[in-house]
């Protein structure tokens, strides 16, 4: 009897090493067909249980060799599954590169579906870098994307002074920006203007020193210095009437023009 046991023993062992040698060849979408293989594999272990040998033995085996079976397959299955690669999207747009039209637009540019910048005002000159997005349709803009000088509105400087405030600097800092990382190549003018309060000497001098000083920010800021040019307007060119408060503080301005 001992020698029956012994020899189920090493059957047994014996079977459960041949079943994991065989399930390490088997796709892991099969690995069903392992445990079916353990079943059966364990249904003969079962058939050398004691001398009852019945078939209650059999299907304990079998259930035995089935679980094994599944286990190992199962468990050699999820080491063959392939890795899942993201599509990739090099400027990060959103975009993946597969559908992308514009596959390098710079950071942060908000893109079409086809990954393109977009040009809300059909100028040709992408949002990201348009200092006037809501040009007249078919307006013939310059290369800031503007049909007209570029007014900086919110640039504003301490009371007879040329000295910025430091809200003015905040409204500066972005335009500066855009000019070194996307209008490097475009030569600008800054005109500088005041109201009439004064003599008209007087201010010409200021309007010159004030737009000297929005030169010399931009300038800080990254901006080329043989890119920009600073001309005083003196009290010339207002906008708006003299007359009223709000008409001079919108004669007091700064503008951009390309040369």
């Amino acid at each position: 009897m001992n020698k029956i046991n012994k020899l189920k023993g090493l059957f047994a062992i014996a079977a459960v090493a041949i079943l994991a040698s065989g399930c390490a060849q088997v796709p892991a979408e099969k690995w069903k067909a392992c445990a079916i293989a353990g079943a059966i594999t364990g249904a003969a272990a079962g058939a050398f249980e004691d001398d009852h040998n019945d078939t209650r033995d059999a299907v304990a085996g079998a259930m035995g060799g089935a679980l094994i079976g599944g286990t190992i397959c199962a468990l050699m299955a999820e080491e063959d599954k392939p890795a899942v690669v993201a599509p990739k999207d090099s400027d990060n747009d959103g975009v993946i590169d597969s559908l992308d039209e514009c596959p390098n637009t710079p950071a942060g540019a908000a893109v079409d579906a086809k990954g393109c910048p977009l040009d809300s005002d059909n100028d040709d000159v992408a949002n990201y870098k348009d200092h006037c997005p809501d040009s007249v349709s078919g307006a013939d803009v310059n290369k800031l994307g503007c049909a007209d000088p570029l007014v900086l509105k919110g640039v504003h400087f301490e009371y007879d002074s040329a000295e910025l405030t430091e809200t003015s600097k905040a409204t500066l800092a972005p335009i500066a920006l855009s000019h070194h990382t996307h209008h490097a190549d475009v030569d600008v003018v800054i005109s500088g203007y005041t109201d009439s309060v004064g003599t008209a000497a007087y201010n010409q001098e200021l309007s010159q020193r004030r737009a000297e000083s929005v030169r010399a920010y931009m300038i800080s800021q990254g901006c080329a210095e043989n890119k920009f040019t600073a001309i005083g307007h003196g009290e010339a060119k207002a906008v708006a009437d003299n007359a009223t408060a709000e008409g001079r503080a919108e004669n007091r301005r700064v503008e951009l023009t390309v040369k």
